[in-house]
């Protein structure tokens, strides 16, 4: 019987350096309002010993970088696998090794050391964090992970548009048109959306579909929130993007207008032949 091979080897990369981990590695940044960063010391022994850096370690063969992050993090600082929420994924790429950092939301966990490869783990604020002894690597990530700590993506779905920009008959069961998106977008909420902007963030973002007219009677599903408007589709979508100025708003439109309208709040646009595309590759 063959054995799958063990993904906790060095992988000695086209750019030069031995990086750990065969399929890749990732680590979880977590952050808490209250405390701040969550971070580890490495014990002595490990590559980097003595370091800073974020729990983590190798992908194990079949792994998603979540479910390597999240199962590193309880493995050495014992947190819940439930305990957090992902809001983003940033990727450095190598070419023939790659590090995703996940970038989550928590509140209250208790971290502790839980196995040799930890010496301490500890809470910090951000703007401390620079001042650590840290890993070559997470020192380097830093500058471009700062910003995001806690940055939450809200996707705005003007549904009108985004359902009107293909021409596959929607006109003819406007309602059930609007169903299929929602089905869509909650299926897009799960696997996680690519930034329009940056191909190394994936964002998993809360996403807000504004449906008016005939479309108006739709419920709302898991990972996708549904805002009736009652008359003007483009108020209340510009009304609900200013309604979560703290986050990064992303709105889903071809309208200039309300693209106008948002990006004057601080929101970002994207094209429903983009959003589309990320769709089709989820829904084939």
């Amino acid at each position: 019987m063959s054995q799958q091979p063990s993904a906790s080897v060095f992988v000695r990369c086209s750019c030069g350096h031995l990086h750990w981990g065969r399929y890749g590695a990732a680590g979880l940044l977590l952050f808490d309002p209250a405390r701040g960063v969550l971070l580890q010391r490495r014990a002595w022994w490990v590559h980097n010993g003595s370091t800073w850096a974020l729990p983590g370690g190798a992908i194990e063969a079949g792994e998603t970088a979540v479910e390597a992050a999240a199962r590193e993090a309880f493995e050495e600082a014992a947190i819940p696998v439930d305990a957090f929420r992902a809001l983003s994924a940033s990727v450095v790429d190598h070419g023939d090794w790659s590090y995703t950092t996940v970038l989550a939301l928590a509140d209250d966990i208790d971290a502790k050391v839980a196995n040799t490869e930890s010496a301490e783990v500890r809470w910090v604020d951000p703007d401390e964090v620079p001042g650590y002894r840290l890993h070559s690597g997470f020192a380097a990530a830093w500058p471009a992970l700062r910003p995001r700590v806690g940055q939450e993506l809200v996707l705005v779905v003007d549904a009108a548009n985004v359902v009107g920009s293909r021409p596959d008959g929607w006109w003819h069961d406007r309602h059930g048109a609007a169903e299929r998106l929602r089905d869509q977008l909650a299926r897009l909420a799960e696997a996680g959306l690519q930034d329009p902007d940056d191909p190394t963030l994936t964002w998993w973002p809360r996403v807000i579909l504004v449906v008016e007219g005939k479309a108006s009677g739709v419920r709302p599903v898991k990972g996708v929130a549904v805002v009736p408007a009652d008359t003007d589709g483009d108020s209340k979508i510009v009304e609900v993007a200013g309604q979560h100025r703290q986050a990064k708003v992303l709105v889903a439109t071809a309208d200039r207008e309300l693209r106008r309208r948002v990006e004057a709040l601080g929101a970002s646009a994207m094209g429903p032949g983009t959003l589309r595309t990320q769709l089709d590759q989820l829904n084939p």
